[in-house]
């Protein structure tokens, strides 16, 4: 796999510490409440569990699948939900937590859905932002990183499903994507 990495842009290390600022803040936002993480799936896994770690406020967790991207680069611009949450989230304090923000649409449409859950309140929370790609406005109260419109894997993020378990951000060579389609 590391072959077809052509840099990294962030590195474990630098994960690590951003995790661990957004865990004290929300921690300290929390304070005296409970929080429900709600991670969507595939991409927050790895992000949703060290910022589990890192908030010392009791912590439920719970997950949703959504779909908005396919097996391209470039989102479809239609979300759907394929995997919807487990447990009912009125009166809950709500923290939906995601890998990356670009378009807006997920994370806008998330908030909406959730919305009339009648959730105490819900707040959102991504690992990565890209800025350049934002196609609707959408107010993310938690930011890791804001990143540069490049195409990153690792720590969860992927393409075409691979690339997950890299330990750090990387932004991927052509010919990964070469070989990927030819897979």
């Amino acid at each position: 796999m590391a072959k077809y990495v052509k840099e990294i842009m962030i590195s474990r290390e630098e994960i690590d510490q951003m995790c661990r600022r957004l865990g004290e803040r929300i921690s300290q936002d929390y304070e005296g409440k409970e929080v429900t993480l709600i991670g969507v799936l595939k991409g927050a896994y790895t992000f949703m569990a060290d910022l589990a770690r890192c908030i010392t406020v009791p912590v439920r967790i719970d997950f949703m699948s959504v779909s908005s991207y396919g097996s391209g680069t470039r989102t479809s611009g239609i979300v759907r939900i394929t995997k919807d949450l487990d447990a009912d989230i009125s009166h809950k304090h709500v923290i939906v937590v995601e890998d990356i923000v670009d378009s807006g649409l997920t994370l806008k449409h998330l908030r909406q859905l959730l919305g009339t859950r009648n959730p105490a309140s819900i707040a959102l929370c991504t690992a990565f932002d890209k800025p350049a790609r934002r196609r609707v406005d959408v107010d993310i109260e938690y930011v890791g990183m804001q990143i540069s419109d490049e195409f990153v894997v690792g720590y969860g993020l992927d393409y075409d499903g691979k690339y997950r378990n890299l330990p750090d951000v990387c932004i991927i060579g052509d010919d990964s994507k070469e070989e990927t389609n030819e897979a």
